[in-house]
Formats: C-alpha cells, structure tokens, sequence
C-alpha cells in the first residue's frame, strides 16, 4: 500500500497522524466490543454460542485494551515498541479468533459469522496500523 492510498484512507498525509487514527480507531471498536460483551454476556453468548463467563472476560480484557490502545493514541508521538506490541497483538487476537471456532468454541450460525468478520476487522487493524508505523518511521513528521 502506497503512502497515498495509507494518507487517503487516514485522510491526511502526515504519517504520525495517520497511526493516532488507527490506534483512536481501533480503540472505539475494541472498547465498545468489550462493553458490550462484558454488560451483555448472557444473551450474547446465547446469540453466539460462546458461554457467558468466557464473554464477561473477554469484554473485560477488550475494555482494558482498547483503553490503553487509546491512551497511545492520545499521544503526540506514541511509542514505537507500544505500537508495535499493539500490532503483534492484533495479529495474534485475530489468529486466535479464528482458531477458536475450532478448538473451544461450539459457535451458532451467528458466531460462524461474527467470530471471523471481528478477526477481519482486528486484522485490518493490524495491517493499517503496521503500514502506518513504518511510514512514521521513513517520512516527515
């Protein structure tokens, strides 16, 4: 992905920016995932086909993540290693994701769905994120 196509996605053309949306992105989805889980763990795990206590954990986890993913975000220049452990982090939660379907999870036809499309999204994130991080790194700031 060229910096143009990264800087009209981000819609500015300042590599440091365009990471700080990502991450102030990535944080809104996550942390509102993670609320929802956490408040509504019953009937979305009934929907999804994942139990109730693993989806209160999980929502706990997202709302703490996607809290520190924020916190990045605020800042004027988050930290290299920070980011890149956000990424690696991405990368691995939409692995496991998809992993999930087979190894712990006896999902609905709505986890079928859900479970790989949030592994997307997560993934997108990491992607956007990673090319992001090494444009900060080469171009102006």
């Amino acid at each position: 992905m060229s910096a143009t196509l990264l800087g009209s996605i981000a819609r500015t053309t300042v590599p440091q920016t365009a990471l700080r949306r990502f991450l102030a992105l990535d944080c809104v989805v996550t942390a509102g995932n993670g609320l929802a889980y956490a408040a509504f763990s019953a009937p979305l795990g009934r929907l999804l086909g994942v139990g109730q206590d693993t989806l209160l954990e999980i929502g706990l986890f997202l709302t703490l993540y996607g809290a520190g993913v924020g916190r990045l975000a605020s800042r004027r220049e988050p930290p290299v290693p920070a980011v890149k452990l956000v990424v690696e982090a991405n990368w691995a939660w939409a692995a496991l994701s998809v992993l999930s379907l087979f190894l712990w999870d006896a999902p609905t036809a709505a986890g079928l769905g859900w479970i790989p499309a949030q592994a997307l999204v997560v993934a997108g994130f990491a992607y956007v994120q990673q090319l992001a991080l090494r444009e900060s790194a080469s171009g102006p700031q």
